[in-house]
């Protein structure tokens, strides 16, 4: 990373990455803890139990899990940064299409908080952006990968 702003405010990011994870986590936790049998048939989540019994085992709403290699990186500063508020506005959007789906106050407060938190995330890689542009030499915008070519 060219500036120490950027770096503070990507680990400042990523740190509250790792707590919306928890978040999330207790949410499904107490969804699934006390389900009967009956409820998790009904539920549709048959299938995810006959595999995690109701532990938490990271996957899209689609069933596929989670990996690695969902996450993006170019090792070059800017496309890395739009790639991030990318990532922040999908999560946004997933957030947006939980609480079209929900009714449950204990599921909405939380994920209406962590819809606002993904927001200021785009801004302050927002932010981030525009001081690594603000470094770069304009005549080389796109010229050159400033983490590489010097």
């Amino acid at each position: 990373m060219p500036d120490g702003r950027i770096i503070a405010s990507l680990t400042d990011i990523a740190t509250e990455e790792l707590g919306h994870m928890e978040m999330i986590c207790a949410i499904v936790y107490q969804l699934t803890r006390n389900l009967s049998p009956e409820q998790i048939v009904a539920q549709g989540f048959d299938t995810y139990f006959v595999d995690h019994t109701t532990a938490l085992w990271p996957q899209a709403a689609s069933g596929t899990p989670f990996s690695s290699a969902t996450f993006q990186s170019a090792g070059d500063t800017i496309t890395d940064l739009h790639e991030d508020m990318a990532a922040e506005q999908k999560a946004r959007t997933t957030y947006d299409n939980i609480l079209r789906l929900v009714d449950d106050p204990d599921v909405i407060d939380p994920i209406r908080f962590l819809r606002e938190r993904e927001v200021v995330h785009f801004q302050r890689f927002g932010e981030s952006l525009r001081i690594a542009q603000d470094n770069l030499d304009c005549n080389n915008f796109y010229a050159i990968n400033p983490e590489f070519d010097r």
